[in-house]
């Protein structure tokens, strides 16, 4: 990982994700392995650093790629900082290609 400040998530075991960022499901019942992509898409785009680290206690930093490989759709923002903190190329992750892909509005 290139992101200093979430290099030490293994001093934090106790983190544990905001259910405010799951909001519209049941976390009674939410499968958190099986959701992996969902947890990760919302902790890049609206998570603390707490919920960061409880991500990568939870999915690990090899799990944390695999899923922001996957996931659809981040803004640019997120995008570019996810790709230098986690060390992935722009061309392997599915929301950067999917862009690339969208043709632009001449005006744009």
């Amino acid at each position: 990982m290139n992101f200093i400040y979430l290099e030490d998530y293994k001093k934090h075991p106790e983190a544990k994700i905001n259910p405010t960022l799951l909001w519209e499901y049941d976390l009674a019942d939410f499968d958190y392995q099986q959701m992996r992509n969902i947890v990760v898409q919302r902790v890049i785009e609206r998570g603390w650093p707490s919920d960061w680290w409880a991500a990568l206690n939870m999915y690990g930093e090899k799990g944390m790629q695999e899923a922001i490989k996957t996931i659809p759709y981040l803004n640019d923002r997120d995008m570019n900082f996810v790709s230098k903190a986690f060390g992935i190329p722009l061309s392997k992750m599915k929301c950067y290609v999917k862009k690339q892909s969208l043709p632009l509005h001449w005006n744009s």
